[in-house]
């Protein structure tokens, strides 16, 4: 007797359904949104629905971004912002994560660290640049020592949250088959702690270049933050905003350097 035929219908395949929620690139949709905006807002320009004085028009902030890039202005502003960055950066960043690893591995310097980083986290750190100038004077270190303060505090709880991320049965199988304590935080913790650390870089490179905007407001000749303090004062929008605009260049980089690192190091997901 024949098996009984299955009708096409039956016989149709079943989607794949385990995607797990996978970002799926979108390569041209983000440009589209960015050409719309800007389209929309040179045409709100052009009619008059915003003032030049207070809203310049896209195309009069790009003649001036490229000529201060033309006559070195924006360089020497932007090379000022980034010798206070960077060294700001490496510092919090590396004292953060000795901190914060060593509170996600041992329970003692977890009790004796986590009252007084949650007590000092939530203080704005640009509040204590008067302080810090008293401290290490007008010049670069205070700014840079702002920096730092205000990355180590993100990079702490970034790196003791990820360490307590990691699944404490893949440490307890590590434990079983007596692996040594180095390699269970070299081979199990670190790795699977990784991708939380370097969400926390993402942040605290954000909180770097927003704290050196408002450092140099307060206390600097040269930066990005002192040009557009200056070009507000003297209501030339096009310039302040050409300023805005290089922040966003500059905050674009640092998300695709992280980006390039996180690729490399995260290789293994």
């Amino acid at each position: 007797m024949d098996p009984p035929r299955q009708s096409p219908s039956a016989r149709r395949p079943v989607p794949f359904r385990g995607g797990g929620f996978n970002p799926t690139p979108r390569r041209v949709l983000p440009w589209v949104v960015f050409v719309v905006v800007i389209a929309a807002w040179q045409a709100a320009s052009s009619a008059g629905v915003l003032p030049s004085l207070f809203m310049p028009s896209p195309l009069t902030v790009m003649r001036a971004l490229v000529a201060l890039w033309l006559d070195g202005t924006l360089m020497e502003h932007v090379m000022a912002s980034l010798k206070r960055i960077v060294p700001g950066w490496i510092i919090g960043t590396g004292a953060g994560l000795a901190v914060g690893l060593a509170m996600g591995i041992f329970s003692a310097a977890r009790a004796g660290g986590l009252p007084i980083v949650s007590a000092l986290f939530p203080i704005p750190k640009i509040a204590l640049l008067p302080l810090l100038i008293l401290w290490f004077g007008i010049g670069e270190p205070s700014k840079v020592a702002t920096i730092a303060l205000g990355v180590f505090f993100p990079t702490v709880i970034s790196a003791y949250s990820a360490c307590d991320s990691v699944p404490r049965n893949l440490i307890r199988m590590g434990q079983s088959f007596g692996l040594p304590a180095t390699d269970i935080v070299a081979k199990i913790l670190l790795p699977g702690a990784m991708p939380g650390i370097l969400a926390g870089f993402r942040i605290s490179a954000s909180v770097a270049l927003l704290l050196v905007v408002a450092a140099e407001m307060i206390g600097a000749q040269h930066g990005i933050g002192a040009f557009v303090l200056t070009a507000g004062n003297l209501m030339q929008t096009d310039q302040l905003l050409a300023g805005v605009v290089m922040l966003s260049i500059l905050g674009l980089l640092i998300s695709w350097g992280l980006g390039m690192v996180e690729r490399s190091v995260l290789r293994w997901r």
